[in-house]
């Protein structure tokens, strides 16, 4: 009795694997190396699906950026608490929850980065690869005189490798409605469009003359026409706000256009 336990005869399975051990020793030895190098290929296999599926970054970041005093750090406030708060220019990033108003309520974490042009290349770097969403801030009264540096901005994020392959939803948040000079966002759109038209042709050209190629970048829209932001592989979608709001620091700010489309998310 001992002698068929030790041999493995005396357990249920012990017939089948006696069967199985003999077969495998009358079999061909190629026979055998080609089972064992498919079994550890398929071992393989899982193991690396196993990691790849649950090493995937999850995307749960809503990315507020912009160029200075663009309205960023008070439209932050808004959202996470609805009340004014008087801000200054950001070195660092800040962030928090924030629940979206919808009946999923889903919770984001909102992140506002610094906007001074030797800042943000930088934090883009750090956050980019957990943008579900970016709203990029424009400060609409003195966007004409800012026309050219928002554009280099937003044209620098759309050709970014990560942000394209990734495509998350850019909304262009026209800020400060409240004064009186601010320009629409559909205004906003068609100069932005004119600009990064322009300055596709100038980069594309530049990469060119480097090389004899344009390797290496995102092209940006269609070839051959007008750049439009409707040719983008994400979603891009042009809002007014006012994180101040018309009535000041008493008042409620008008962001129901950016809460609803963050809703959306």
């Amino acid at each position: 009795m001992e002698e068929e336990k030790e041999d493995g005869t005396g357990s249920p399975f012990g017939p089948y694997l006696e069967s199985l051990r003999r077969e495998l020793e009358n079999q061909d030895p190629r026979f055998t190396i080609a089972l064992v190098v498919a079994l550890a290929v398929v071992v393989i296999t899982c193991v690396f699906l196993k990691y790849f599926l649950t090493s995937k970054t999850v995307r749960t970041a809503v990315l507020l950026v912009g160029l200075c005093d663009a309205g960023k750090t008070l439209l932050f406030a808004r959202l996470l608490s609805g009340k004014f708060k008087r801000t200054q220019t950001s070195i660092t990033d800040s962030s928090a929850p924030y629940k979206a108003k919808s009946d999923k309520a889903s919770t984001w974490t909102l992140i506002d980065l610094p906007g001074h042009d030797s800042l943000r290349s930088q934090y883009m770097e750090k956050f980019k690869s957990t943008a579900r969403a970016i709203v990029f801030v424009v400060d609409s009264a003195i966007f004409q005189k800012e026309v050219r540096d928002v554009a280099e901005f937003l044209y620098f994020l759309l050709t970014d490798a990560v942000i394209s392959r990734n495509v998350p939803t850019v909304l262009v948040a026209c800020n400060k409605q409240d004064i009186t000079m601010a320009k629409s966002a559909k205004l906003i759109q068609q100069q932005l469009e004119k600009e990064m038209n322009t300055l596709r042709m100038t980069r594309s050209a530049a990469l060119s003359s480097q090389d004899g190629s344009v390797g290496g970048s995102v092209f940006l829209g269609k070839k051959g026409k007008d750049f439009e932001f409707s040719q983008l592989p994400m979603k891009v979608e042009f809002l007014e706000c006012s994180a101040r709001g018309n009535k000041g620091e008493d008042g409620d700010a008008n962001i129901e256009s950016l809460e609803k489309s963050l809703a959306r998310l």
